[in-house]
This record gives structure tokens, C-alpha cells and sequence, in this order.
């Protein structure tokens, strides 16, 4: 049975980003149209770590009237102060278990004043005030409470501990091979993601030769694509750096220890997979790539 017919859905998309990964807020601000009804912003981006300025992106949205502030916080929630009145943010989603929670399990904040109506995609029993039919898992819901109130509790304490480590694992890296980028103004991001190329190699080929490493090339959204990131194109990052891209998490339980232990393991990884490469062999003997015209055949 149709209760009603879909009502055509107009998205548009903000991809313009400034150099640093934070959106550009004029664009925001002029994209905003008459029969815009949702802005929605991720808070902490999850492939280079790039905190969006919620406050000022909050406030150019409520001077839209009917306009509402959605922001997907999975990777913000528990890892910065998040605050939905100072940020005026009207609806959040985030997942239990990015802050060690169970899986299988989120949560969304809605505004009640003023009041966001929201269309249930589950029908039934009218749980949770209609917005979702169905019995919650009662164990997932109790875990997830019990993670919120430690990531409030150990907050600053996770702060300090990712970001010294994470300083810790760059510096190791980067001041024994060159050739490395860093994706994302480490200044403007949270700590505990950390995105670096490593030119001249493929991603693929480092995640393969770094088989007792939990690493990504890319977000788990998009794993199974072998496109480059999208992010890091918006960044302005050419193909061949996408694709040379590895994705670094550091979180509560990480050691001083599996940090060295990767730094070393990259970096021989790295200096064999460029002996192979014909690439590296010329940057070596002084010429410059961009220079030359490649001919496909």
C-alpha cells in the first residue's frame, strides 16, 4: 500500500572547499536558496580529520528562516566539545561505536523548539515518538549510554593522548622520507586522523604489504571503490596522490609502541615498494615529471 506519493527531492552540492578542507562559508551562504529546506555538514571529516566551523556554519543557517542544520557527528561526538545550542544545530547523528560503544547501534538528536517534523522511514508501532517504529536493543542502548558518559568523562584526557601520539607517528614518518604529503591543514583537523601520501607508490600496494596493520586507503564508506577519494580531489590533490593515500586512526587504547612499531614498518615498506618503481627512479636522477609528455599507446 502507497500512504502517499514521493515528493521530488532537489540536492544540491557544496563541493567547493577552501585549500585547508574547511567549506567555504560565502559559497554556503550564497548557495542557500529560497527552497532550501536541510543543510547538512559533516563536523569532523572522516578521511582527513578537518573540523568544520559548526558555530559560524550555524549561524549563517539560522538566518534562513525555515532553513534546518543537520550535521553528521560520528567522527565528532566524544572527541570534541560539542555544544547543539551555542552551534544552533537543529538535528545530529552519531554512532555508538566510534566512541567505543557497540556496534549496531545510533542515535539522532531533533531540535524540539523550534520544533523539526520529521517523515518516519519505519512505520509501526510508533516508537520513540513515532520517529522510529520498532523495540530498541536494550543492551546496545545501555552500552551506548555507558560510552557517551566515558568520552565526556576521558575528553581532555583522550585529547592529550591522541594528539601527542599522532604528533608522535608524524614526525617519525616525515622526518626520515620524503615525498610525503599531508592531506588537510593538521592545525584545523582532530588529531586522531591522520592522512598522509606517499608519492610515487599506490595505496593499495602499501595496505597489502602492511597486512598486520590496521590501515584504510580511503573512509570504510567508500572501500569497495577504486576511484580516488573524492575528498582529497576537492582538496586539489592530483589522482596520483589520491590514490598514494593512506588513512592513520589513533584513539584511546593506541600505545607509544604500535606507533613506533608502524612508523618503522612504513617506512621500510615505502623505501622498497620505491626501489621498484620506475617513477622514483627518475625523481632520483633529477627529472621532472610533469615535464614530460606521456603517450598512451
Amino acid at each position: 500500500m502507497i500512504r502517499h506519493p514521493l515528493t521530488p527531492i532537489f540536492i544540491y552540492e557544496l563541493n567547493h572547499t577552501l585549500g585547508n578542507g574547511l567549506i567555504d562559508l560565502q559559497q554556503l551562504e550564497d548557495s542557500i536558496r529560497p527552497d532550501t529546506v536541510l543543510v547538512s555538514i559533516m563536523a569532523v571529516n572522516n578521511e582527513i580529520g578537518i573540523i568544520q566551523p559548526m558555530r559560524e556554519i550555524g549561524a549563517i543557517v539560522r538566518r534562513h528562516r525555515g532553513v534546518f542544520l543537520h550535521t553528521d557527528a560520528a567522527q565528532a561526538v566524544g572527541k570534541i566539545p560539542m555544544d547543539v545550542e551555542e552551534m544552533q544545530i537543529d538535528l545530529l547523528s552519531m554512532s555508538s561505536h566510534k566512541i567505543y560503544g557497540p556496534k549496531g547501534i545510533g542515535a539522532a538528536y531533533v531540535r524540539r523548539r523550534p520544533r523539526v517534523r520529521l517523515e518516519p522511514l519505519i512505520s509501526g508501532g510508533g516508537q520513540e515518538r513515532g520517529l522510529r517504529s520498532g523495540t530498541v536493543p536494550a543492551p546496545l542502548v545501555v552500552g551506548f549510554g555507558e560510552a557517551c558518559r566515558l568520552a565526556k568523562l576521558e575528553l581532555q584526557n583522550d585529547c592529550e593522548h591522541v594528539s601527542r601520539l599522532s604528533r608522535r607517528l608524524h614526525d617519525r614518518i616525515t622526518q626520515s622520507c620524503t615525498h610525503i604529503v599531508r592531506n588537510g591543514d593538521g592545525r584545523l583537523g582532530y588529531p586522531g586522523c591522520l592522512n598522509l601520501s606517499f608519492e610515487y607508490i599506490e595505496g593499495e600496494s602499501l595496505l597489502m604489504a602492511l597486512k598486520d596493520v590496521a590501515l584504510s586507503s580511503g573512509s570504510a564508506c567508500t572501500s569497495a571503490s577504486l576511484e580516488p577519494s573524492y575528498v582529497l580531489r576537492a582538496l586539489g590533490a592530483s589522482d596520483e596522490n589520491a590514490h598514494s593515500s593512506l588513512r592513520f586512526g589513533i584513539g584511546r587504547f593506541t600505545t607509544e609502541q604500535e606507533v613506533d612499531y608502524v612508523a618503522h614498518k612504513i617506512l621500510n615498506v615505502v623505501s622498497r615498494l620505491r626501489e621498484l618503481s620506475p617513477l622514483w627512479e627518475m625523481v632520483q636522477e633529477g627529472i621532472d615529471l610533469k615535464s614530460i609528455n606521456w603517450s598512451q599507446h
